[in-house]
């Protein structure tokens, strides 16, 4: 079973790639927000889900473990294939396919391509009592984002000899009010906060 791939991407639509390891080529199904993270000629490294049919033997690749978990969950409810689980997750985020399904919100599953009625309405009940985790899965990841461009910006001020504990609060605050700064953005707003 091919758990993940590592290697050059070779080619690159939104729909599939094609990831070169030492001289072979694969063909890996991906969705939109994949496509987006992929650069064509650079390394990458993907989660793979593969699925083995009578009549082939087929690779999905996805960008993150969660995206992956999602893919399985939906390709478990009746009625889904794995090319419908692809154009869901590349209708709607994680967040939003979580958040609708926990909200039974069978309209916004719909938006995507090929899911009707029926399916909409299976994919609530199959999957009400494992989407939790994948509600709010961004600002999660977003948060780890802040807290560390916020200990380099504290860190940077140590250097300055300004105190850990005094430029603290600051930074929550500001982060707060304005989660996307960069290192060098928060050092300059602490500095004139102090």
């Amino acid at each position: 079973m091919i758990f993940s791939l590592q290697g050059v991407v070779q080619e690159l639509t939104p729909t599939y790639a094609v990831v070169n390891i030492n001289g072979v080529g694969y063909y890996v199904g991906i969705s939109l927000m994949t496509s987006q993270k992929l650069i064509l000629n650079k390394e990458t490294f993907l989660f793979v889900q593969q699925i083995i049919r009578e009549d082939a033997h087929l690779l999905f690749g996805f960008h993150s473990r969660l995206e992956k978990e999602m893919f399985n969950l939906l390709i478990s409810v009746n009625g889904v294939g794995a090319v419908s689980a692809l154009i869901l997750l590349s209708t709607l985020s994680l967040d939003e396919i979580a958040s609708a399904i926990l909200s039974g919100n069978a309209a916004l599953i719909q938006k995507a391509k090929g899911i009707g009625a029926k399916t909409a309405e299976r994919i609530i009940v199959d999957l009400k009592d494992k989407v939790q985790k994948f509600s709010n899965a961004e600002e999660n990841i977003s948060s780890v984002t802040n807290n560390k461009i916020k200990e380099e910006s504290l860190s940077a001020l140590e250097v300055l000899g300004i105190p850990k504990r005094t430029s603290e609060k600051i930074a929550d605050r500001i982060l707060k009010q304005n989660p996307e700064l960069s290192v060098e953005e928060l050092v300059k707003q602490i500095l004139k906060n102090i």
